[in-house]
């Protein structure tokens, strides 16, 4: 077999490791990382180095599933959407990559967030390429592979004085008889990234008709120094009564970083700390450049794990890694080291 040259430039960028490619189209693990028990995922089915981002993980028919964002380096369709199965979390396997099948994909889709509501994985995702016209979609599957698309998609952006219109980087949470929706938008300038809700009935077919903005503002923006002028991928999870939100703050690479705020209706938000949780690396650390947009999974037997993503070259590359998340008084940790060089 032929050693392809992102493996040469995936040594270059993270030291001098091991790598090996998984089966399944271009996903790659590290396994420098894997043998200190530290996920390192990337993918090169595109073409171009290693570039995996937005993950979110769901636990489907005894299996592991994670969804993420890759581009095509081409210019073709812009970004599409990633599909690999673990049975550990430790390492993956590249299943399958969604190709554009509705008109609102054609420039791209991409920042899936899975959710498994009865014998179905549902994902919620953005459109890419249309800047303020972006907006979120939505898709189930029975096996976690192939997804029927919902004919109304894209089926919810945002509206007011707040904001530009768009709606990206969408995240879904069940709240009694409705379903929560997660999303980050832009304000009017089209320069500050904000967090809106909207909801739609828990028995219904989530089409575009459901959903309704629950306020004319935004719930979360950047406020914070190192949040500087943006928040985005929000990413919750409940304990007891209380919503907790990982999202992004800053832009890529500038750091960007993910922080931590609690809601009791979804609407009010509150930061826990002024500082982030989960920083982004020392120099020379895999994640110099950015730990960012979060994906908070509980699994069944009740652990927390914190998916994200980072890099050491400035965005040339990009790798998927997780940290194991504690709790006390109410409050998130990370439960373990999440660096390595």
């Amino acid at each position: 077999m032929n050693i392809p040259s992102s493996l040469l430039l995936l040594a270059c960028l993270v030291g001098s490791v091991s790598c090996k490619k998984t089966e399944g189209g271009g996903g790659l693990n590290v396994e420098s990382f894997n043998q200190r028990g530290i996920m390192m995922y990337g993918d090169t089915a595109l073409g171009g180095e290693p570039f995996a981002k937005d993950p979110s993980v769901v636990k489907f028919r005894g299996k592991y599933w994670m969804y993420y964002s890759v581009p095509t380096h081409d210019g073709n369709n812009g970004w599409r959407i990633g599909i690999a199965s673990s049975t550990d979390m430790l390492k993956w396997n590249k299943e399958a990559q969604m190709t554009s099948e509705h008109p609102s994909e054609a420039k791209g889709f991409c920042a899936p967030a899975a959710i498994v509501l009865g014998d179905k994985v549902h994902l919620f995702y953005q459109s890419y390429g249309n800047k303020e016209r972006d907006a979120i979609c939505h898709a189930w599957s029975e096996d976690g592979i192939h997804f029927t698309r919902e004919p109304s998609n894209p089926v919810f952006h945002p509206h007011g004085d707040w904001t530009c219109g768009r709606a990206i980087d969408a995240e879904v949470v069940p709240d009694g008889d409705r379903m929560l929706l997660f999303f980050a938008s832009r304000d009017p300038a089209y320069k500050v990234q904000l967090v809106g809700v909207a909801s739609a009935p828990m028995n219904s077919d989530f089409s575009r008709s459901t959903w309704m903005q629950l306020v004319d503002a935004p719930i979360l923006k950047p406020e914070l120094p190192w949040e500087k002028m943006c928040l985005e991928a929000p990413s919750i999870i409940r304990q007891g009564k209380t919503l907790y939100m990982f999202y992004a703050g800053a832009y890529n690479n500038e750091p960007q970083q993910i922080g931590v705020a609690t809601s009791e209706d979804g609407v009010h938000w509150k930061r826990m700390s002024d500082q982030p949780l989960l920083t982004n690396g020392k120099p020379g650390e895999w994640n110099e450049s950015e730990s960012g947009h979060p994906g908070i999974f509980q699994d069944t037997d009740g652990q927390t794990y914190l998916f994200y993503q980072g890099n050491k070259d400035g965005g040339k590359s990009w790798y998927l890694s997780k940290v194991k998340i504690g709790w006390k008084d109410g409050k998130p940790f990370v439960d373990e080291k999440p660096n390595g060089s």
